[in-house]
């Protein structure tokens, strides 16, 4: 029997089993690709390091995540990626990822920025030179990128520091850094740790010492270098405060290597007669800036220093000094310690 069906019932049915059909086909694609997201693409655990560039397309990416072994079927993951939004959000850097992750986890790695971290160790005491030389040996960048950046007076200016460069605050710690860093990330991050050491209450104590931030620091450069005995800092920063407040000369034989283009090891009396900014032998007060980066126990060492009037200190040859009040009582230790040994 023919039963008559107006023709805008016959558009509506039509209409709802394509979007039925629309439906089953979108919730298959769904499923086939919720199937590939979280499948591993090996069992193994073999793992791959990947390095993402900076500006990197995200093409660029899945190729080089297919020649890894990581991702056998390309397009899959770019539609799985551009569903998420992931596509362009994507972050550069060093990863360890392992053929055993699904595409799902391998793409929340790479959004998360997950990057594989290198260990950087920076010990007291050494100049943004030595710093690059131990980033570059880490594999980060060149000793050269990172002194470019290091030595750049306006980018020091726009930290907020008085320095000519950034030595004295690049704060000696362990550090964690990824593959692609900048050197003003690097820097950025050291520069971040010093302030985090020298707190509002180190500020006021050096106000109330009649000391910028720049002068403790440039002190406690000085102090770093001229010992490596914690007992000892106190009273070293005491002998150099002690003579800066008399006037005197510091005096202090690891400036004047700092000053010097090309030291060999052996300090003569010509270098100490060679005038320069930082020979503490010839100019009155403290060198520009400090001669290296010095760490919290000889910052605090400046701003509370040993109590005791001493205005001289010799090597006695075994890693200590000693201090004395007088020159005379000085110039009898030197010939003690130092004369006796020539």
């Amino acid at each position: 029997m023919f039963v008559y069906m107006p023709a805008r019932v016959r558009l509506v049915k039509v209409i709802g089993f394509g979007i039925l059909c629309f439906c089953f086909v979108g919730a298959g694609l769904g499923l086939y690709l919720y199937r590939y997201a979280v499948t591993p693409t090996q069992t193994i655990e073999r793992s791959v390091v990947v390095l993402i560039e900076s500006g990197q397309s995200f093409s660029e990416t899945v190729d080089q995540l297919q020649e890894a072994g990581l991702v056998p079927h390309p397009n899959r993951f770019h539609w799985l990626a551009r569903l998420r939004g992931d596509d362009r959000r994507i972050q550069a850097g060093e990863y360890l990822l392992y053929a055993s992750m699904s595409p799902k986890v391998i793409l929340d790695s790479l959004v998360k920025g997950e990057a594989l971290l290198h260990k950087v160790v920076i010990p007291e005491g050494l100049t943004v030179f030595d710093i690059g030389q131990i980033i570059e040996t880490a594999g980060l960048m060149s000793q050269e990128a990172f002194l470019n950046v290091a030595l750049d007076q306006d980018l020091v200016e726009t930290f907020g520091l008085n320095g000519h460069t950034f030595e004295g605050y690049l704060f000696p710690e362990t550090y964690h850094f990824p593959k692609g860093i900048t050197s003003q990330e690097v820097i950025s991050k050291m520069v971040s740790q010093f302030r985090s050491v020298f707190t509002p209450p180190w500020i006021e104590r050096a106000k109330a010492m009649g000391l910028t931030t720049h002068e403790v620091t440039t002190v406690a450069s000085i102090v770093e270098k001229e010992t490596a005995k914690p007992e000892e800092r106190p009273l070293i920063a005491a002998v150099f405060l002690n003579r800066l407040k008399r006037g005197m000369r510091l005096e202090s034989d690891p400036t004047v290597i700092y000053g010097m283009k090309d030291f060999d090891g052996n300090l003569t009396r010509k270098d100490l007669e060679k005038l320069t900014p930082y020979n503490t032998y010839q100019i009155k007060g403290l060198p520009p800036g400090p001669i290296a980066n010095p760490g919290r126990a000889s910052i605090a060492a400046v701003l509370y220093p040993s109590e005791e009037a001493y205005l001289y200190f010799v090597s006695k040859n075994d890693g200590s000094h000693h201090f004395s009040r007088t020159l005379t009582e000085h110039n009898q230790m030197v010939r003690r310690y130092q004369l006796r040994r020539q």
